[in-house]
């Protein structure tokens, strides 16, 4: 568990930090990146995310009703996100709000994120321990936990270069963006911990994982749809784009055998 902390928390940080050393002009950059992440999300989600919800619950009709949850509920965030989750940064350009912290625009992708770190409880962590129901009746996310792991991590790169570039923009400071993406950065952790240790029981014992795993789930097909159309908008063929698309594809296919 400490290493996906790890590789959450510093992913984040990482890729914010090289906005410092990329071209002002950095979108066809992000969008090579997007359409990688988003093949690779989409992929993890219709693999592993959605099976396992699927199991881990008796009645998995019900679980369509939370992964349609998810897809409207990130469709409500992106109102004050502005779709900073699947890179957009040209909305702000004419922003006339420079000196101001985008409150809200953090806030929707903090809890974003939070949601996302929730579903990354560790196979067998806690489990079996004076509970003999509970390893049946939830299986968490098993093998794969470091699959999803990933999506997240991939995912989480370029709406850190995003966000930082937005928020570049309105402080017009690297140290104060910087410390702001400190909190996007520390979401996912902190979800992580929330679910491995304060909700544990509940999350093996009753349907909580298989409502935060269908909101995730519809979280994840809403940002990796929204990518993979908006890559190629007038529907040309572009090289580029199209090989990061089968190699985000490629990847998660592989991650079966790992």
């Amino acid at each position: 568990m400490i290493v996906a902390i790890l590789i959450l928390f510093f992913t984040v940080l990482f890729a914010g930090w090289l906005v410092r050393f990329l071209p002002k002009d950095n979108q066809y950059f992000l969008k090579i990146l997007l359409a990688f992440s988003g093949a690779y999300l989409f992929s993890i989600t219709i693999l592993h995310i959605l099976p396992d919800v699927l199991l881990s619950t008796d009645d998995p009709h019900q679980v369509g009703y939370y992964v349609l949850a998810g897809f409207f509920l990130q469709l409500l965030l992106e109102l004050f996100s502005e779709g900073i989750e699947h890179g957009h940064v040209h909305k702000h350009a004419h922003d006339k709000n420079t000196g101001y912290v985008p409150f809200m625009l953090l806030f929707s992708l903090i809890l974003h994120s939070f949601l996302e770190g929730s579903i990354l409880v560790e196979s067998g962590h806690g489990q079996g321990q004076g509970h003999g129901h509970g390893h049946d009746h939830a299986p968490l996310l098993g093998n794969n936990f470091y699959s999803v792991l990933a999506g997240i991590a991939i995912h989480h790169i370029p709406a850190a270069v995003a966000l930082m570039s937005v928020l570049m923009f309105r402080l017009n400071s690297f140290k104060k963006a910087f410390a702001y993406l400190f909190l996007f950065a520390i979401a996912s952790p902190l979800g992580i911990l929330f679910s491995n240790y304060i909700i544990l029981d509940q999350l093996q014992n009753t349907n909580l994982f298989m409502i935060l795993s269908g909101l995730v789930a519809g979280n994840f097909l809403h940002i990796s749809t929204t990518i993979l159309f908006e890559t190629s908008p007038d529907h040309r063929f572009h090289k580029n784009k199209i090989i990061a698309t089968v190699a985000g594809t490629l990847l998660a296919l592989a991650s079966n055998f790992v």
